[in-house]
């Protein structure tokens, strides 16, 4: 039997929509918003632990702690410990001479220290030998300088401790440089190695001293292209002890160059010839006095007529 209803809308309850595929979107139509209660006690001290849990759980707010911790990254050290002291006269001196020879028998007397820092880096790199790491300090020290000239910070940061890299890049902030590499006059070696350790035992650094007898060129130009310092063409011998230092805590840790030791004997360097702006003489005019003559009665009535 059909229902009488049939084709007649039907209403079962007086609240209920006669869409209801859109209840979902009228229901987000309006939001409950929790307003601030004013007569509520903001006197924390007042309050029981339990409470002031209580409300900051409703808050999503994590207790206070008493102290305060900042994480910090220490990936180099501020300074070169136990810096290595060059003999004075290194490079000059044969070691067939009586001075040579006294050199040689200083730096025997001071290798146990090295050696134990050493033996102290291979319980952290096990392939660590001063003959070969020479080698590839070299290696970082073209590849430093080759950065330094081209303005290649990145690959900077990557050959440079934070100690080194202001060191470096200061002074040639608004120059050009030309920088080459021609060769080596002595085979690098390794003269001077240390370890410490820094705030705990675990956190160890090392420097490792190299000494390098090269051949070089630099010029420096100033922002106008004037040179300032060196030659592209004249070829100096350069003597340098550069200290490298790695962090041997962090598994990733590379060797960097930290600073260069440079000993009291070495002559000074001669300065750069600096540009600088040319003022402009002032000239101090003196006042010209009127030289004209004042015309007469009867000279400016004749020069009317």
């Amino acid at each position: 039997m059909p229902a009488l209803n049939a084709g007649i809308q039907v209403r079962e309850r007086h609240t209920k929509h006669w869409a209801p595929q859109f209840k979902k979107l009228r229901r987000l139509k309006v939001q409950k918003v929790k307003l601030p209660d004013f007569r509520e006690n903001d006197n924390i001290s007042e309050l029981t632990p339990d409470q002031i849990r209580s409300r900051m759980k409703e808050q999503g707010l994590l207790p206070p702690r008493s102290w305060m911790e900042r994480p910090i990254t220490i990936s180099a050290t501020g300074s070169v410990f136990e810096p290595y002291i060059p003999p004075e006269g290194d490079g000059k001196l044969s070691s067939l001479t009586l001075g040579g020879a006294k050199q040689s028998m200083e730096f025997l007397s001071k290798k146990s220290k090295s050696m134990l820092a050493v033996r102290k880096i291979r319980g952290f790199e096990d392939n660590f030998s001063p003959s070969t790491f020479a080698e590839d300090a070299q290696d970082i020290y073209i590849k430093a300088h080759k950065a330094l000239a081209e303005k290649d910070y990145d690959t900077l940061h990557q050959c440079v401790t934070e100690l080194c890299f202001p060191l470096m890049t200061d002074d040639l902030k608004m120059c050009t440089t030309r920088w080459q590499f021609l060769k080596s006059l002595e085979p690098p070696r390794v003269v001077h190695a240390r370890c410490t350790d820094v705030i705990n035992k675990e956190n160890i650094f090392s420097q490792v001293t190299v000494r390098f007898h090269t051949q070089q060129t630099l010029a420096v130009y100033d922002r106008f292209g004037r040179l300032l310092y060196g030659s592209e063409v004249v070829a100096k011998d350069v003597l340098e002890y550069v200290v490298f230092e790695k962090h041997l805590a962090n598994s990733y840790g590379l060797w960097r160059i930290h600073e260069k030791i440079i000993p009291d004997w070495m002559p000074v360097r001669e300065p750069g010839r600096k540009t600088y702006v040319q003022q402009k003489p002032v000239v101090e005019t003196e006042p010209v006095a009127d030289s004209a003559v004042p015309a007469t009665p009867t000279e400016q009535s004749a020069a009317v007529a």
